[in-house]
């Protein structure tokens, strides 16, 4: 369970591995190599510090691998000790990718992928909270880690002291297509403040989709690229102090070669460097289903996008950037998601979710919730996330439009810092 130590600049940090169970249901499941690691100060193996357990967001992303001398680690470590999980089919543990697929058909590919949402990204939570000895431990969730939170307090509201989560609190009961209605509509309005602010982008733009539609360019990896994935990129918007070095890598697209234009390589290969479903599949396959609960996602995003003809490119158009959504035609063209193209198929048909929050439980909850409700978030919708919070009793909102989704990120200390003092306030109150 325990594996090695290390000490950098007055912070200790341990390795731990765990084996739990693919399927919680089944008592012959196959097996999963879960990895976390423990972050503290030096001299604190002793203490009488509780522990608060990271949730990375994603899904399908690793927990970082932060300094703990600067952004919100360093406040966390003033209080806590941290357990930075990688949530299984992430980082070391398990980890998904087509490599690691291949070996599978698609309907074992699918019927293993369906195990790793956040009902049992918690429940390997808990068996790690149990074998580590740990009483009660606090949580800090970060956009879908907010979402494992709620599922946290659903499932195991005795097991948690306190709670905090930035840019994470979904809907419980809305439906999908609620959901990406929400996100086009947010994701129009970046655009137009990004061409409001670049005028001169429009035009770039349409230039590279118009030669995305009649030339044939190549990403590094031999894939080639479309215009619906220069669309994508559009994701960044959802983060800080992004118009700016999109509006420069425009500049940069073109280079001539004998007197023709073509898309340059620094411009190609930085596409493909934006192109994470390449390396972490489980954001691409497994999105659209942290939202299911009993029905299929029926690929809701390209469904949804056809109500928005706006984003449907033509040439002769204006040209609009999408945002963080999975469509189909991403398992036709990604490299290293064809392999998934069933797969994904299957996933999206699966109408047999099971719930991820209990409506009933978060009703009574008793666990004091923190959360940065960011006013602005072009990635959890705000309304929807007041909408939760109002029916969940002991949680208090920090809505600010003073960051976008990536405020932790961005100013961790400040952010987390608020989060702590309201959460002592409600804490206050209880005792």
């Amino acid at each position: 369970m325990h594996g090695n130590t290390f000490i950098n600049d007055g912070c200790c940090y341990q390795n731990h591995t765990f084996e739990v169970p693919l399927s919680y249901s089944d008592a012959n499941s196959q097996t999963l190599s879960l990895f976390a690691r423990e972050v503290r100060l030096n001299g604190d193996e002793n203490s009488a510090k509780p522990w608060l357990l990271f949730f990375q967001g994603g899904p399908g992303f690793p927990s970082p691998r932060p300094n703990g001398h600067s952004g919100w680690l360093k406040v966390a470590l003033q209080r806590y000790r941290v357990l930075l999980l990688d949530q299984r089919g992430t980082g070391h543990s398990s980890v998904i990718t087509h490599q690691t697929l291949a070996h599978l058909n698609s309907e074992q590919q699918a019927e293993y992928l369906a195990h790793f949402r956040a009902d049992n990204i918690v429940r390997d939570a808990e068996t790690i909270r149990e074998k580590l000895g740990i009483d009660k431990w606090a949580t800090l969730g970060q956009s879908f880690g907010g979402f494992c939170t709620l599922t946290y307090l659903s499932l195991f509201p005795d097991s948690l002291l306190q709670c905090y989560v930035t840019g994470g609190i979904p809907s419980i009961d809305r439906t999908i297509d609620d959901v990406y209605e929400a996100t086009f509509k947010r994701t129009a309005q970046k655009n137009k403040a990004f061409f409001r602010q670049f005028p001169q982008a429009q035009p770039l733009c349409q230039k590279i989709a118009d030669h995305l539609i009649t030339h044939e360019e190549f990403l590094p990896n031999g894939q080639r690229f479309t215009a619906e994935q220069f669309q994508q990129i559009g994701i960044n918007f959802g983060v800080s102090d992004t118009f700016l070095p999109t509006y420069y890598l425009l500049e940069s697209a073109f280079v001539e070669v004998n007197g023709t234009q073509v898309l340059s390589y620094e411009f190609l290969n930085a596409m493909l460097s934006e192109q994470a479903f390449q390396t972490n599949p489980i954001y691409a396959i497994l999105h659209e289903s942290i939202y299911c609960q009993g029905f299929a996602s029926q690929w809701s995003a390209h469904r949804v996008r056809q109500n928005h003809p706006q984003f449907n490119y033509q040439a002769g158009q204006a040209f609009y950037f999408t945002g963080e959504m999975t469509f189909p035609w991403m398992f036709e063209q990604y490299k290293n998601l064809k392999p998934l193209q069933t797969a994904a198929t299957l996933l999206a048909d699966k109408t047999d979710w099971q719930p991820l929050y209990d409506a009933e439980v978060l009703t009574n909850n008793k666990v004091p919730l923190s959360c940065a409700v960011y006013a602005d978030d072009m990635f959890v919708e705000m309304a929807f996330s007041c909408e939760t919070l109002n029916r969940i009793p002991n949680s208090q909102a920090w809505i600010t439009n003073e960051y976008e989704h990536n405020g932790l990120r961005l100013d961790g200390e400040r952010v987390l810092s608020k989060l702590f003092a309201i959460g002592d306030q409600t804490l206050a109150t209880l005792v």
